[in-house]
């Protein structure tokens, strides 16, 4: 490749910074925190935080504003596009068993930035998804008072008429997340604990709510006299499947325990499967329940479960459904309260992060905390699957621990094996004792990496090989997946907003669909003719890549769905985000703190990706001695290269 003007050095420095990767530690099972969490706690964390809020008034808040009994569909489309998304996150938590979740998966295959920006989002995720909760648990008890807590405090203390906020402050709501940080603070033995007995509770009410149910249940209600089974038709049924989605979302603290796991290379992808499919199963059986014991356009948006019951005329079964919409709750809060500590590991951005969730739970109302949810969420899993595709055709790197020489001296160890690698930039380079005896293994060399990890299979080698031979391996995947996310995109726009907003031709509509889908299928084709990763002893997601390639599309489409509001407050969400990021974040990375420290000095002979072979020189002295490394290492390369050009 030929080297860049002195004029554009600065701006390759900048992107550099911005696309660095996470250094792991080599022992990944290395921790400070205490691995203390079974399969089982796993499991029940997963449950607890899918099962809360979302079955207990999402359920009746969907199927009468948006879907009507189809809202059973809606939530096997939503849980489908979970458990794709769910594939993903199992083998990263498998993987890379460290707190962090979204955020770690996408620094340690993507970018910094890219980290960044998921990382903000977690932090919204799971703000956002313990407001809700805590608003939804407040709406909840109100509604069995009869909304006795409503009334007074939109009489005895404030109210007010603002859009994009709620009527009234709910204190309730913000009471209960202040409470619930208090036993969070206890540790994780305390939140598992806790979790276990409320998901149990939960899990025993949800199975009476079916039994009892089912035998209450009168067909009548989906009959065309109610409004027929899907009466806001196919586009209700997509528009549910975006805001139902917010049921599902929790399963993503299983990940982030992951640190925490005794056996994180079983346990996450064996509670991921059983958690989310429960929840799944849970959801689509009350949802059908729900609608068959009352009409559809009679629920109760509040506390629907329980009001459907008290309408029947079972006043007890309506308590005990209430007790366990509390406790299911509770496990979702709980959860949402663990996730954060993980993403933000300091004690005081919890608290500071805590309390600004206590604020929007007092000042926001729940739809607008749900989509505002769900649209963070889909653009994590997103990049998630993204970074799935980029890290399984990445070129396996060793570790560069050992392999450079520790001392101050300029000179090669001779015991270094032919075999020997460093891992330098974005290829592996092979390290020789001398350069005359060394010569002839070029070509060798160069031969039995043309088909490793990264780069195109041999098969396709004479059709496509001429056309990409130049790039180093993992590049063409790269750019396949940002093709992959941008025709998404585009499809996904045309398809949702093309007859009605966009009002285009049904000419230049179909011609448009076709030319994206196939920029789609084409992406996922080139990516599939290269050679990925060999088979890893954890969970590995099956028929990469097009499992998150269809995670991918399916979230973009999701996010097209919501509402229009929901997307100017995400625009302000990532553009704040993108401040802090510029004005502090990359300053004060660590992993720009760590290519700060000093290395080692060491000259050497190494063949690049390319084939070429050049003697280099690691700088590791002072800023004043770094320009005669630099001009002792550009000597060496311009000479070699000559010797090799030669050849």
């Amino acid at each position: 490749m030929a080297a860049c003007p002195t004029g554009c050095a600065p701006a390759a420095r900048f992107c550099q910074k911005l696309n660095r990767l996470k250094t792991l530690d080599e022992d990944m099972m290395a921790t400070s925190l205490k691995r203390c969490l079974s399969t089982l706690d796993l499991t029940l964390m997963g449950v607890g935080g899918m099962v809360g809020s979302g079955l207990y008034v999402l359920t009746g808040t969907v199927a009468k504003e948006i879907v009507g009994p189809a809202i059973i569909i809606s939530f096997i489309f939503a849980g489908f596009a979970s458990l794709l998304a769910a594939f993903c996150y199992a083998e990263f938590g498998a993987r890379i068993p460290k707190t962090g979740s979204a955020y770690m998966f996408t620094y340690v295959s993507v970018g910094e930035i890219w980290a960044f920006l998921i990382g903000w989002n977690v932090i919204l995720e799971n703000m956002i998804g313990g407001a809700a909760t805590a608003r939804a648990w407040s709406g909840y008890l109100d509604s069995i008072f009869n909304h006795a807590i409503q009334n007074y405090t939109e009489t005895h203390i404030m109210q007010w008429n603002v859009p994009f906020l709620a009527h009234y402050p709910d204190i309730l709501a913000a009471g209960i997340l202040l409470f619930a940080m208090f036993f969070i603070s206890f540790g994780v033995q305390v939140s598992s604990y806790l979790n276990h007995i409320f998901s149990t509770i939960s899990m025993v009410v949800i199975a009476f709510i079916l039994i009892f149910g089912f035998v209450l249940a009168e067909p009548a209600n989906w009959s065309p006299k109610e409004g027929g089974f899907a009466p806001f038709g196919l586009s209700g049924i997509l528009a549910g499947s975006a805001t139902c989605f917010y049921a599902f979302v929790g399963f993503d603290v299983i990940a982030s325990s992951s640190e925490e796991a005794k056996n994180p290379q079983k346990a996450i992808p064996i509670a991921t499967a059983i958690s989310l499919g429960l929840a799944a199963a849970a959801y689509i059986l009350v949802s059908t329940v729900l609608t068959l014991m009352v009409p559809w356009h009679s629920l109760d948006p509040n506390s629907a479960l329980a009001d459907a019951f008290f309408r029947r005329g079972y006043s007890w079964a309506g308590i005990i459904v209430a007790v366990g919409s509390i406790c299911g709750m509770n496990t979702v809060l709980l959860c949402s309260l663990f996730s954060l500590p993980r993403t933000v590991p300091r004690h005081s951005p919890f608290w500071f992060f805590g309390t600004l969730m206590a604020i929007m739970a007092l000042i926001f109302d729940l739809e607008a905390l749900v989509q505002f949810l769900s649209i963070g969420t889909l653009l994590a899993y997103t990049f998630v699957a993204a970074s799935i595709i980029v890290l399984r055709f990445q070129p396996e790197k060793a570790s560069s621990k050992g392999t450079a020489s520790t001392s101050p001296n300029p000179t090669v160890d001779p015991a270094l094996s032919e075999s020997q690698t460093i891992n330098e930039d974005r290829g592996e380079l092979k390290q020789y004792e001398s350069f005359s005896d060394k010569l002839q293994l070029v070509e060798r060399q160069r031969t039995s990496e043309r088909h490793g990890a990264g780069q195109l299979k041999a098969f396709w080698e004479p059709y496509l090989g001429r056309m990409l031979r130049d790039f180093e391996p993992g590049e063409v995947v790269a750019f396949c997946v940002v093709i992959l996310i941008i025709s998404s995109v585009s499809f996904c726009v045309v398809l949702v907003y093309g007859n009605g907003q966009l009002y285009l031709p049904l000419w230049s509509y179909a011609l448009l669909l076709v030319i994206f889908g196939l920029a789609y299928v084409l992406s996922l084709a080139l990516i599939w003719m290269h050679e990925p990763q060999a088979k890893s002893k954890t969970f590995q997601v099956p028929l990469v890549p097009l499992t998150p390639g269809a995670s991918i599309l399916i979230n973009v489409f999701l996010m097209m769905k919501l509402s229009f509001l929901t997307w100017i407050r995400f625009t302000v969400w990532i553009a704040i985000g993108l401040c802090v990021y510029f004005g502090y974040g990359i300053w004060h990375s660590k992993e720009g703190l760590r290519e700060l420290q000093p290395k080692d000095m060491a000259a050497r002979y190494v063949v690049l990706p390319s084939g070429s072979l050049v003697e280099t020189v690691q700088s590791v002295q002072p800023e004043g001695q770094a320009d005669m490394a630099h001009h002792i290492s550009s000597s060496s390369d311009s000479t070699v290269e000559e010797s090799t050009g030669r050849r």
